[in-house]
């Protein structure tokens, strides 16, 4: 007989649910810790349970799955808002109880869960989203703490990241304050553009002691970030060479797709898309496809879908520079849509981020490099008629 369980995840406990046709067998609350969660397995063991099914409820279920997976045939992750609640006094037995019901009669599927390789790669390209995410906020910092001393030299550099201003920043924290010595670490082009005078100027200020500290620990703390990204990025180069080879180059054959993308889109799809019945399949998990909100012929709304936020802000960088590869479908599309049919430029971008993506469920699917798109003659044809 199918014997299937329901698991409530919570931060500090785990409430389990065994039933099968007859009813429930087995209820009880479990602890999180390891010896508790591998307590939870016998059980499962026991009873013979060869299904179960948790809500993704935060990062709580990542560690009870890691538990599980080696004991239980079958594990599936829910999305909470696809597991209606019972009506009536909310208890978490109870959800555990509706959980394993609503397994047992398969009235939910299972969320994608990647393997342990694809999980580990998914960690470094978080970590690094989470890196760039800090290098941002410091580099605002550093800059403020710059203003407070007067040093107006972000104001004619294009970024807070460029050369210039790092070796402007690595100057004054190792005490240097004379502008002409400070000047002499602009790059000539951006003097002959602004003028020798101007750039004096901005980097003529008052900087006491206690100003250059704040400035050198920033700075430190800018580039441990920074360090941390490229040791992140190379563990992604090597598990990605080892593992996925032929999946990494043909990615790359992609317009707007080279290494850094290649690795972020491998860890967040994975290396084969047999999880994703189509590439729409793919484009709505992702969240790129839009909404069809419309009500007695008036439409709400069109903006995009909910989904995979790291993927999706990948993909709309590597529209961005798709869109500026001369020669390739992308760049004739983003031309076409915003110069000849004037279209809003950012929505051309989440266009063209959606049309990556099928071709990234193609080139995946049937382990091929990407093919640019021509039209034949009989499109050309039917178009002049």
């Amino acid at each position: 007989m199918r014997q299937v369980c329901g698991l409530d995840v919570h931060k500090d406990s785990v409430f389990a649910c065994i039933l099968n046709e007859n009813g429930v067998i087995f209820q009880e609350k479990f602890g999180v810790l390891t010896t508790e969660l591998e307590m939870l397995a016998s059980k499962l063991q026991e009873y013979d349970v060869g299904e179960v099914c948790m809500e993704s409820t935060s990062i709580y279920w990542m560690p009870v799955w890691r538990v599980l997976e080696p004991y239980v045939s079958e594990l599936k992750l829910v999305n909470p808002y696809f597991i209606k609640q019972l009506p009536g006094k909310k208890s978490d037995v109870k959800d555990a109880e509706w959980i394993a019901t609503c397994l047992l009669k398969d009235l939910i599927k299972g969320s994608y869960v990647p393997g342990d390789i694809i999980q580990r790669l998914r960690q470094y390209d978080r970590r690094i989203s989470d890196l760039n995410a800090e290098c941002v906020r410091k580099l605002g910092k550093l800059d403020a703490a710059l203003q407070r001393c007067n040093i107006r030299i972000s104001n004619y550099l294009s970024t807070t990241d460029s050369k210039s201003y790092k070796e402007v920043v690595k100057r004054i924290s190792k005490g240097v304050r004379d502008p002409a010595e400070l000047a002499k670490a602009i790059h000539k082009r951006t003097v002959n553009r602004c003028g020798n005078d101007v750039i004096l100027a901005s980097l003529t200020g008052v900087i006491s002691e206690t100003d250059i500290d704040v400035i050198r620990q920033l700075s430190e703390e800018v580039e441990l970030a920074q360090r941390h990204k490229d040791e992140c990025q190379s563990k992604m180069d090597a598990i990605c060479q080892q593992y996925f080879p032929d999946q990494l180059q043909n990615l790359q054959t992609i317009p707007g797709i080279k290494g850094r993308s290649a690795t972020a889109i491998i860890a967040e799809v994975g290396s084969e898309v047999s999880s994703f019945e189509d590439a729409a399949h793919l484009v709505s998990w992702a969240g790129l496809k839009p909404r069809n909100e419309e009500s007695a012929g008036k439409i709400k709304a069109r903006s995009i879908t909910h989904g995979n936020k790291y993927l999706r802000k990948t993909l709309i960088e590597c529209s961005w520079a798709a869109s500026k590869t001369q020669g390739c479908f992308f760049s004739k599309f983003s031309y076409t849509q915003t110069v000849v049919r004037r279209k809003n430029k950012m929505k051309v971008q989440v266009a063209i981020a959606r049309k990556i993506l099928t071709a990234i469920w193609f080139v995946l699917h049937d382990n091929a490099e990407y093919r640019d798109y021509k039209p034949s003659s009989s499109d050309i044809e039917t178009a002049d008629e």
